[in-house]
């Protein structure tokens, strides 16, 4: 069976209930935060699918790295289905896959611009407004990055889509067109 399925399918289980419950929102927040930390530390996964490490030490581990609190009961009862049906080591996909759905549910984009050196505020809140426009009343989750390699210009990413307006694109381009 698709690795990716059985993720997917308990990660849309958990957004009806989480939505059903009011907490959506929260548990994307906790996901989220689960995510990033399986990724960074990649043995936080593999202490969540060791089968000889306690269910209660492993569930205080990834509420740790989660943020999450007393009053998260169901993440806690996620981590307690994952576990029960033997599938603790898919709690990163879970994760990644709920982020996924709850993003795709709501609108919400991810934004990510890279320019060659720092935007001042007014560039960047115009930016900010053409990416709006873009989106057609969808959210944004927006981050920059600096990349002295552009030379100048920008990059946009949005989701999986790009535009380069940058000067090292450009430069690129022009060879590519000189030599074909």
């Amino acid at each position: 069976m698709n690795e990716g399925l059985i993720p997917r399918r308990y990660a849309k289980a958990l957004l009806k209930l989480a939505t059903e419950r009011g907490c959506a929102e929260r548990v994307y927040t906790l996901m989220g935060n689960l995510a990033d930390e399986c990724s960074r530390v990649p043995a936080l996964q593999k202490a969540a699918a060791n089968p000889f490490l306690d269910f209660k030490e492993k569930v205080q581990l990834l509420d740790t790295a989660a943020g999450a609190s007393s009053a998260d009961s169901i993440f806690t009862d996620f981590l307690k289905l994952l576990e029960m049906n033997k599938r603790m080591s898919a709690v990163r996909e879970c994760a990644i896959a709920y982020v996924e759905l709850y993003r795709k549910a709501n609108r919400i984009y991810r934004v990510e611009v890279t320019s060659a050196a720092k935007l001042d505020p007014e560039q960047e809140q115009r930016l900010k407004a053409m990416i709006e426009k873009h989106l057609g009343g969808g959210s944004m989750e927006y981050s920059t990055r600096i990349d002295p390699d552009l030379i100048g210009g920008f990059a946009v990413k949005i989701d999986n889509e790009r535009l380069d307006a940058s000067v090292a694109t450009e430069l690129e381009q022009m060879r590519h067109r000189l030599l074909g």
